[in-house]
């Protein structure tokens, strides 16, 4: 079977990052293939990631796309969990030349999602991985996409679980961006 090119391998406790990832997968299938990997809080025992499958599919895709909802100005706890669990890895750099980037909601305008995605970032840049942000000038786009103006990947807002349609055009492109330089790559 053939591995997917891009994965995007997220959690979401409310759904609204959830959301965000299904935007990103649609636009990165219209160029290549793509899996989306949910992060279950059950593969979490005594506080440690311990979904070896999940971790293998990683291993073997070209581009990882992280998303995590911000809490308290980081990733979630479950996510950290499966972040620590790639320690491994670390230590071999297998995830060493892929590209890697990454994308976060949280309720307010700020609420420190840039730290979720410089966590994000240097999270793949201790793996060797080659970080992608988004190239949309923040009020600059003619869709208007990016609207929150965050170079480093997408940054999203929601106070109902709604996503907005410009975050959600955002992250479509996203993915559509990942899925291109990953093809590039190959």
């Amino acid at each position: 079977m053939h591995s997917p090119t891009t994965l995007i391998v997220y959690h979401s406790a409310a759904g609204s990052t959830e959301q965000l990832a299904k935007a990103i997968y649609a636009g990165a299938t219209e160029i290549d293939s793509a899996a989306l990997i949910a992060l279950n809080p059950a593969d979490i025992v005594a506080g440690r990631y311990v979904n070896e499958g999940v971790l293998q599919q990683v291993d073997q895709a070209s581009a990882i796309i992280f998303g995590t909802p911000t809490y308290m100005g980081g990733a979630s706890a479950q996510f950290k969990a499966f972040a620590d669990a790639t320690s491994e890895r670390w230590c071999e750099q297998r995830w060493a030349d892929k590209l890697a980037a990454g994308f976060t909601i949280g309720a307010n305008l700020s609420g420190d999602q840039l730290s979720t995605l410089t966590y994000l970032s240097i999270f793949s840049a201790q793996h060797g991985m080659l970080w992608c942000g988004l190239d949309l000038a923040g009020g600059y786009d003619a869709e208007g996409r990016n609207r929150l103006g965050c170079q480093l990947g997408l940054t999203a807002h929601s106070l109902d679980g709604q996503i907005h349609e410009i975050d959600q055009k955002t992250a479509f492109y996203l993915g559509q961006r990942i899925a291109r330089l990953a093809q590039r790559f190959k």
